[in-house]
């Protein structure tokens, strides 16, 4: 009988058993999040294009589930570290991790040079680059997840920094235990023929979770509404036949028992001028005469200009709210190299001709166009053209 007691060390072993095996991700999880990588840094990858001036492909995320202590095990050499914090819409922090050899690439490029022969080492001035363009790439995603889960999502300024994960024995994601279960999704990195690498998203156990489950609801969701939205039609196509039947002009026939498919009457006999009504037992049996549906396009009037009193009768309540005006008067895009190199005298070119109108904005709305003019040696705004709603609905993108 004592032999089939358990001692306290099997008990606790057990139990450690079944807590090991509770942190498991279902097949429609891991789908899910790979879903969310390749959307959200499917996105990033063209922001990190624009800035590179190559072409970046970050994609094929494959999606597995390990812990920090076997993530330092597995890749036991130096590492660019990039720690992203949500301040909003999600609870928690992840990860990017890329070689030093790809920052290394990534800083040429984004210095300007063509990055076939970068530094050997990161310096101050190579990891601020490689970090400015992971801010870009983390904003990307970020704004990618908004809008896949319908709601405002904002990260703060990652924080990049130079690891060495073999000897460092800090937790890649800060407040999460070495041997605590974390999400690893890995992309494949290519940058224009000048890096072919990896590039590795840890997601905290609990973070992870969060998003699957948010983008599995979504998607619930998103089944439901389409049901439910088709099956009124189905219902509608009875009541739309019946709409058009005029049986009154018609004078039933009762049914006789050696005739149970009735012909239509013939113009036989005079029509009487007051209907006849028709009988209780064999109204189901009437021959129905349809008159014809006049069917014409709808037309709608032009977007005009023009306010209706409805549009305007309570604008008095928000006469004295200040609006934030501005004169756009061109732009550029510069390189960090190139703005590294300014200095008193140097001069920026802007993509406006000489002439050209200038844009006026209202609370980063394109409101009007307009010429620069002096007046009392201050400069003011000749309004030239004011962009109507029309004009303005166009522009939404």
């Amino acid at each position: 009988m004592d032999r089939q007691i358990l001692t306290q060390e099997e008990i606790n072993a057990l139990l450690k058993g079944d807590e090991g095996d509770s942190s498991q991700l279902t097949p429609m999880q891991t789908d899910a999040l790979g879903e969310i990588g390749n959307i959200s840094y499917g996105t990033a990858s063209t922001a990190l294009s624009e800035l590179l001036n190559k072409r970046v492909i970050i994609d094929t995320p494959t999606v597995i589930l390990s812990t920090q202590k076997a993530l330092k095990e597995q890749h036991p050499v130096p590492y660019v570290l990039v720690e992203v914090d949500y301040k909003k819409g999600l609870t928690g922090s992840n990860v990017l991790i890329l070689k030093v050899s790809d920052a290394l690439v990534i800083a040429d490029l984004m210095m300007g040079k063509d990055g076939s022969n970068p530094k050997q080492t990161l310096e101050q001035l190579e990891l601020s680059a490689v970090g400015e363009s992971m801010n870009q790439m983390v904003g990307n995603a970020a704004t990618s997840l908004s809008t896949l889960f319908r709601q405002r999502i904002d990260v703060d300024p990652p924080r990049i920094k130079v690891v060495d994960l073999a000897s460092d024995s800090e937790s890649i994601i800060r407040d999460v235990d070495l041997d605590n279960q974390i999400v690893v999704v890995s992309f494949k990195l290519q940058i224009d023929g000048l890096v072919d690498s990896e590039l590795m998203l840890v997601i905290s156990y609990d973070l992870a979770i969060e998003l699957a489950d948010k983008l599995i609801e979504e998607t619930q969701v998103a089944t439901t509404l389409v049901t439910e939205s088709v099956a009124p039609v189905v219902e509608e196509v009875p009541a739309r036949v019946n709409s058009v039947e005029t049986p009154e002009f018609q004078q039933p026939i009762p049914p006789q028992p050696s005739q149970p498919v009735m012909e239509p009457v013939t113009n036989t006999q005079p029509v009487n001028t007051a209907p006849t009504p028709a009988p209780v037992n064999y109204s189901y049996n009437r021959t129905e005469v349809r008159s014809p549906v006049m069917v014409q396009p709808a037309q709608f009037g032009p977007i005009g200009n023009g306010k209706t009193g409805k549009e305007t009768g309570n604008i008095g309540l928000i006469l004295d709210v200040p609006l934030q005006v501005t004169v756009e008067l061109g732009g550029t895009r510069m390189k960090i190299k190139d703005i590294l190199d300014l200095g008193i005298g140097s001069i920026i070119e802007l993509d406006k001709l000489a002439g050209d109108p200038v844009d006026v904005y209202v609370n980063g709305k394109m409101i009007a166009k307009g010429e620069v003019v002096v007046i009392d040696e201050n400069f003011g705004i000749k309004i030239t053209d004011i962009i109507s709603p029309l004009e303005r609905a166009n522009t939404l993108q």
